[in-house]
């Protein structure tokens, strides 16, 4: 039988390449003016039309704890899933497909991935799977993410689906404001996570990949509330601005200085570390406007902080401001992190402190030398949330960058 005939199971079904794509294609089609309540029904449809039932679509919630079910007819809807302690967890954390004997057949847990975001997990149940329906399946969940993120912008119900408990006004405006959790290419890899997610008001942080340079800041805006959140919103909107006005680092500073200083007056600031990584060299640039020393991880394990000179945060008008540098190893990883992590204080008063965060950074690297830096910075978060036993006087930002490799990677992309 030649490659492009068609094959069929003993479910009459044609699995063939062809089968997929008209399969994939009809979906694409009937999604275009798809109102978003409906496109849960029709997910389920089409995964019918290949044998598989009871689907659930698990999405991320804000906490990034809980894998929780996006309700809809057609749709099996189900208790929340953990992500630190389930298929649909691990599905999620690794990125990669798990499946699971039952009676009856086989649980399957796919990734849904936003290029390299993670959206969430589609679960459904097949009486057997091969390489046919693992390939059209993969697929399939890549299209049903792609879906999801459109259709997120006509819609407030994924929204909903994704709150365990309500927003405040002020982390509703920062969850607007954050790309996306995390970014993977061959040649880097970013992820960040921000506590309390349900209540963050004052820190944020944001990146761009334009060419070989991968932009990154942190920020944290003094005060807490709607203050905070409206002091932040200027100095992402500032940084994103003078980002894409091609500018250098000393300069960007300039001009997010008079931001918020002539939007806020004298006595308002915000702290901030400000990187340029060129990912085809390793090469990392920064500016550190008031904030903790970002932290180098080489072989699994904290080398120490990137020290350099500081200025004044922004805002308060600080001299043109020094450029450190560092010249980075292939996997290397750089921990930025907001003063909330380590000043919390526990119930004794002592305060959580560099040391413990070390400790919790080496302690998940030894544990789990594979994982990448979406499951490093969602079990770190986790890990620092056990240690800080719930208290969150202040907004805690982690985000984590890892150079993977340089211009051979790059361009065996296109190869």
């Amino acid at each position: 039988m030649s490659e492009g005939q068609q094959r069929r199971d003993d479910r009459g079904a044609d699995r063939s390449e062809g089968f997929g794509e008209r399969l994939l294609g009809v979906l694409l089609d009937r999604a275009h003016e798809m109102p978003p309540q409906l496109i849960a029904p029709m997910i389920a449809e089409e995964v019918a039309r290949i044998g598989g039932r009871e689907v659930s679509i698990l999405l991320q919630d804000y906490a990034q704890e809980l894998l929780v079910p996006l309700p809809g007819r057609s749709l099996l809807v189900g208790e929340p899933e953990v992500i630190g302690d389930s298929p649909a967890g691990t599905a999620f954390l690794l990125a990669t497909p798990v499946e699971v004997a039952q009676a009856g057949g086989v649980r399957m847990y796919l990734p849904l991935l936003d290029g390299s975001d993670e959206v969430g997990v589609m679960a459904l149940t097949v009486d057997f799977v091969d390489d046919d329906d693992r390939r059209l399946l993969r697929r399939l969940a890549g299209l049903v993410a792609d879906m999801l993120v459109t259709k997120h912008a006509y819609t407030d119900r994924f929204f909903q689906a994704r709150r365990s408990e309500p927003l405040s006004v002020a982390a509703e405006m920062q969850w607007s404001l954050l790309p996306p959790l995390t970014m993977t290419v061959p040649q880097v890899a970013v992820s960040g996570a921000v506590e309390p997610a349900y209540k963050i008001a004052g820190d944020s942080f944001d990146y761009a990949l334009n060419d070989d340079i991968l932009h990154a800041v942190v920020i944290d805006a003094m005060g807490h509330g709607l203050d905070a959140a409206t002091m932040a919103t200027v100095a992402i909107g500032a940084y994103r601005h003078a980002r894409r006005a091609d500018i250098g680092l000393a300069e960007m500073y300039a001009f997010m200085d008079r931001a918020v200083a002539e939007q806020f007056g004298p006595d308002h600031f915000v702290t901030a570390q400000m990187m340029d990584l060129d990912v085809t060299t390793g090469r990392l640039q920064w500016v550190n406007a008031g904030h903790p020393a970002p932290l180098l991880i080489r072989s699994h394990q904290v080398a120490g902080p990137l020290e350099g000179p500081t200025t004044l945060p922004i805002g308060l008008g600080g001299e043109h401001p020094a450029v450190s540098e560092h010249q980075l190893q292939r996997g290397d990883r750089v921990l930025c992190y907001t003063d909330g992590v380590i000043e919390e204080r526990d119930a004794k008063g002592k305060l959580f402190g560099e040391e413990r965060l070390i400790s919790c950074v080496n302690a998940i690297e030894r544990s789990d030398t594979e994982g990448g830096t979406r499951a490093e910075a969602l079990r770190l978060s986790h890990a620092l949330k056990r240690e800080r036993a719930g208290r969150t006087s202040d907004d805690a930002t982690i985000l984590l960058i890892e150079w993977r490799g340089g211009a051979a990677d790059h361009l065996a992309i296109l190869e």
